[in-house]
This record gives C-alpha cells, structure tokens and sequence, in this order.
C-alpha cells in the first residue's frame, strides 16, 4: 500500500467533510454567524439568504476538492490532487469576493 497516500487521505477527508458541512450549513440553513463579523457587517437582512447561498456553495466545492485531494493521490500514488485543492481554493475564493463586493462593500467591514 501507499502509506504516504492513506495518511494524506486519513488528514484531508475530515477537513474536506467540515468545509462542506460548514458551506451546507451557510447554504441551506443561512448560518450567517458561521462567517466573522467584519465580512458580514454591511449585509443587508434581506441578502443574507444570497449571501450565505454564495458562500456555501463556494465552500461546499472548496470541500469537495479537499477530499478528492487523498482520494486522487491515494489512487494515482502522486500529488496530482493538490491541483483539485488549488482550483477549489480559486473557485471558492472568486465566489467568495463575489460575495463580498456585491453584498457587504469589500472583503472587510469599516
């Protein structure tokens, strides 16, 4: 067995899980308070729905690729998967700045 691959697997699986629970909570139940308050400070009561949706999205894909990462590797006996990490990390930081420019002025509250 690949020992290097199982122990990537063993470490990215759960942190993969936690972003999509947390992006699932953000998306479907609105959980605005999972998101610090400087980011949310100026976001309207009535953008709260897409502005969480957004996120969630964004981090349930982030999770996503962070599981595929140990799966990928694990497969492939390579590090090919940390490319996945990278492009979910750009996918959900673009959701994110989306997010932020169009419902809360910028990435930080004044």
């Amino acid at each position: 067995m690949y020992a290097a691959g199982i122990v990537e697997m063993i470490i990215t699986l759960p942190i993969g899980i936690l972003f999509i629970t947390v992006g699932v909570l953000l998306w479907k139940k609105q959980k605005i308070r999972l998101i610090h308050d400087y980011h949310c400070k100026n976001v309207k009561t009535e953008d709260i729905k897409p502005y969480t949706t957004l996120w969630g999205v964004g981090m349930v894909i982030l999770g996503i690729c962070i599981c595929l990462v140990g799966i990928v590797d694990l497969i492939l006996r390579a590090e090919f998967g940390w490319i996945l990490f990278g492009a979910g990390f750009a996918v959900c930081f673009l959701i994110g700045n989306r997010a932020q420019k169009k419902y809360n002025g910028s990435w930080f509250s004044d």
